[in-house]
């Protein structure tokens, strides 16, 4: 899938780099006889060991200009592709008239775009300096290379959070003057208050039309940009101060993507997401019940695994990523689109089926080919019949720019075009299926028949604003508008596919991507669905699962990007650990990177699913932790609240001295309880926010856990011991220094607390004013940092990036370097002054 597109910047290629020589060493070239030659090979000619005479040395100037010209292999590739060019045009996907500017605006890079985080601490502070600081000075600097708009926020998304930068990512790696943006781009990014994401893969959440309380499931959620912004979502969504009631299933086919997914939501730091690793078409239902009636019988508990919403953002061919993904232009041929639509039948059919009665799907490709798109949907309302609906949200979104779906359509093979599956040779049709055609008839069409519809060319343009598109009965769904009048009737589609949502490149200045959003009346058909998976699955058993294997290695730009993009990130994170200065001893802990415990599982498989006792090979378990000897401490040593419980709240991934405990919020805990009844059908990355790390200290700390930074703002506001309140000159200089012996602050009254306290970690709160203990600790949002206190020195526990970030945000120093790798070998380490 190449439509995540988080605009990350990958590091610098050293494919071209030249190999060091291999240095002869001084004694080696002693005892080295000059007249004797290399042992000959048994049976190779002698001439090919004889030195023959030098070449002669071609003249300088020559040389000199074969050096200047570029390597072939340098240039980049050309954007071109007559196949390409041939089969969209003969899709009419645009007007005739449309078609140099749609070809223009493919060639050109794509233009940088990011979102700001809804629900980040920071909001109003980020808003403020991209509106007012950044907008003004880029306008002014390179109001040259990109016109008179070179940063501004995108109408259509909501609240001005989604910005767009008149410039490609190279442009910004590359430009001088845009350093102090670029900069504060990957900041705000690696703390989780900004999403570097394409603009177009930004729409299709916004469609779902999320709700408090809400179950989503992500099919195909890697790299994770759709699903951080689904947690936004659910967390604007809940009442200030309390956890969201609302969840969300992060699934995804390849470990080694579910990697970088987990790292990227992860910054979200939030209780109410998990993580799998399953095919999305045969993602489990975890079904306790017999049957669909008794599944409603108990609302206390779930009986099976259903979702108020579901994002269907399938596996595609991702022609509509050409602008950044250029070297698809040299990879695409028509029969990419082929090749995955039944996959992408089959992934939304299951989501249709895991989808609740009265639910909502969006099932969107970042592909501009309708044998992906539109045949899909129209499949879907074939296999499903009455039981969904097609809907028309052309009144959401008004600002967004988009085109219908189309109506009709041909399918291409080998160069031969076809209009019908009657038309297609015999010994091709278990590769094209009937389902690829806009008249197909795999099954009894029992979904509402609408008008026919003929050619009108007026209302073949982009609409947007005040657009109904019900009101278009006479208009082809085509958005070309160039299917002849005279066409046989099967040839047109007999759904209201125009109901569906195009956006091409040229409408504004962005890449390709198609949506359509299904409402889910009641119970699919079983008997029906079993029927045309029989056919198909005949059809194209060997195909399948070829295609299981290419789908490992799809063609998509941000699987680069993102592998890249973990690459830096798992270095990142190896930097931004706590230093182990000379007054402090670190102590040993596991490795903070939560996507290791997922990597050895690449290979597992499922055993016996009759076997209850079953788990998942190469992957840790889930377990809940129920020490009440270990709880009873942590709760008395922290002084939490009985309002905030920790029972059934607590999971670790150690079978023995569980060395982290995360918390998940309600609606998790009822999901983990149903997989464990069902035999753990569901294959766990990851799940909730690290909350407790043990840690090794042999001060006389009485509690083995520690707190963890991740998850201070959930468990703060319900704390009432360990917590010391510091003036902003010793709070400034904690986050400054990292390491203050109790008798160098500058707080005299604040040093002599800190010695007073146990041996342990601690919080440490920005006091404001005069504000007194009690009033700080009820402010759900405060300013506070997790500390250690040791023998003689408070050490803070925060990676740089976050101590950086409040202090620019907090105390306006933004020239905070953050310490080099060597320096901070164990992020998050538990250190002090002495074992």
């Amino acid at each position: 899938r190449g439509h995540e597109g988080e605009q990350h910047d990958s590091p610098t290629d050293t494919r071209l780099a030249p190999s060091p020589r291999r240095h002869r060493r001084p004694e080696e070239a002693m005892h080295r006889r000059p007249q004797e030659a290399p042992p000959l090979e048994r049976g190779a000619p002698e001439s090919l060991w004889r030195r023959g005479p030098r070449p002669p040395r071609s003249p300088a100037p020559a040389a000199a200009a074969a050096r200047s010209e570029p390597s072939t292999s340098s240039l980049p590739p050309p954007l071109e592709n007559a196949a390409f060019e041939e089969y969209y045009k003969e899709q009419r996907i645009v007007h005739e008239e449309e078609w140099d500017a749609f070809m223009s605006v493919l060639r050109k890079p794509l233009p940088a775009t990011f979102r700001v985080n809804a629900s980040c601490r920071f909001l109003k502070d980020i808003c403020s300096r991209l509106e007012n600081d950044f907008r003004r000075s880029l306008e002014n600097e390179v109001s040259d290379e990109c016109g008179e708009y070179a940063l501004s926020p995108l109408p259509w998304y909501p609240g001005n959070l989604a910005w767009h930068l008149n410039l490609s990512r190279k442009q910004l790696r590359k430009n001088p003057a845009l350093e102090s943006f670029h900069e504060f781009l990957k900041h705000e990014s690696e703390v989780g208050n900004v999403t570097r994401q394409e603009a177009v893969s930004m729409v299709p959440p916004l469609f779902l039309n999320v709700q408090a309380g809400h179950h989503i499931l992500d099919m195909c959620a890697a790299p994770g940009s759709k699903t951080f912004q689904l947690l936004e979502m659910i967390h604007q969504s809940k009442e200030p101060g309390l956890l969201p009631t609302a969840l969300v299933i992060a699934n995804d086919l390849k470990v080694q993507r579910c990697d970088v997914l987990i790292h990227n939501t992860k910054r979200m730091c939030t209780a109410n997401l998990i993580v799998t690793n399953h095919e999305a078409q045969s993602f489990p239902s975890c079904s306790l019940a017999k049957d669909d009636s008794e599944a409603y019988k108990d609302h206390c508990k779930p009986q099976r695994l259903e979702f108020d919403r579901v994002l269907c953002d399938v596996p595609c061919s991702g022609d509509g990523t050409l602008r950044k993904s250029h070297d698809l232009w040299r990879k695409w041929s028509s029969s990419m689109g082929n090749e995955f639509h039944l996959l992408q039948v089959n992934i939304a059919m299951r989501g249709i089926a895991l989808l609740k009665v009265g639910g909502r799907m969006v099932y969107s490709t970042c592909s501009m080919n309708p044998v992906e798109n539109e045949a899909v949907v129209a499949e879907l309302l074939r296999r499903s019949g009455s039981s969904v609906e097609l809907l028309d949200v052309s009144t959401e979104l008004r600002e967004l720019v988009r085109r219908p779906g189309l109506g009709t359509w041909k399918v291409n093979d080998r160069g031969s075009w076809f209009q019908t599956h009657e038309d297609v040779p015999d010994s091709r049709k278990n590769v094209i299926l009937p389902s690829m055609f806009p008249s197909s008839t795999s099954i009894h069409e029992s979904h509402k028949v609408y008008n026919s519809f003929d050619v009108n060319s007026e209302y073949n343009v982009p609409f947007s604003r005040n657009f109904n598109i019900e009101d278009t009965n006479n208009v082809n769904c085509d958005t070309g508008g160039i299917s002849s009048s005279n066409s046989a009737q099967s040839l047109d589609s007999k759904f209201p596919l125009h109901r569906c949502m195009r956006i091409v490149p040229h409408d504004q200045d962005g890449g390709a991507f198609f949506i359509a959003v299904i409402h889910k009346l009641s119970l699919l058909n079983e008997n029906q669905v079993i029927k045309v998976r029989k056919t198909e699955n005949l059809l194209s058993k060997n195909r399948t699962v070829k295609l299981q294997e290419q789908c490992q290695h799809r063609i998509v730009s941000e699987v680069l990007d993102d592998n890249k993009l973990l690459d830096e990130q798992t270095k990142l994170s190896v930097a931004n650990q706590t230093s182990k200065d000379d007054n402090l001893t670190e102590v040993k802990m596991a490795s903070d990177v939560e996507y290791s415990q997922t990597e050895s599982g690449d290979r597992s498989r499922r055993m016996d699913k009759l076997d209850y006792q079953h788990k998942w090979k190469g992957i840790d378990p889930v377990l809940f932790f129920k020490d009440e000897a270990v709880i009873k401490n942590i709760v008395s040593f922290f002084g939490i609240e009985e309002s905030f419980s920790l029972e059934g709240h607590l999971v670790t991934r150690s079978t023995d001295n569980a060395r982290r405990i995360y918390y998940v919020s309600k609606a998790v805990q009822d999901i983990l309880e149903l997989n464990i009844q069902v035999g753990e059908q569901i294959k766990i990355a990851s799940l909730g926010v690290k909350m407790f790390e043990r840690h090794r200290s042999k001060d006389g700390c009485s509690c083995a856990y520690r707190l963890s930074y991740e998850g201070l703002s959930l468990l703060f506001p319900y704390m009432r011991k360990r917590i010391l309140h510091a003036s902003p000159v010793d709070f400034q200089h904690l986050l400054q220094y990292r390491t203050i012996n109790f008798a160098r602050f500058a707080d005299a009254r604040f040093g002599e607390e800190a010695a007073s306290m146990m041996p342990g970690c601690c919080v440490v709160v920005l006091r404001e004013g005069y504000q007194i203990a009690d009033s700080i600790a009820s402010d759900p949002s405060p300013i506070a940092i997790v500390c250690w206190r040791g023998r003689a020195t408070m050490n803070v526990l925060v990676s740089p990036a976050d101590r950086k970030e409040l202090l620019e945000y907090r105390f306006g120093i933004k020239a905070f370097k953050v310490e080099d790798e060597k320096s901070n070998k164990n992020i998050d380490a538990l250190a002090e002054e002495s074992l």
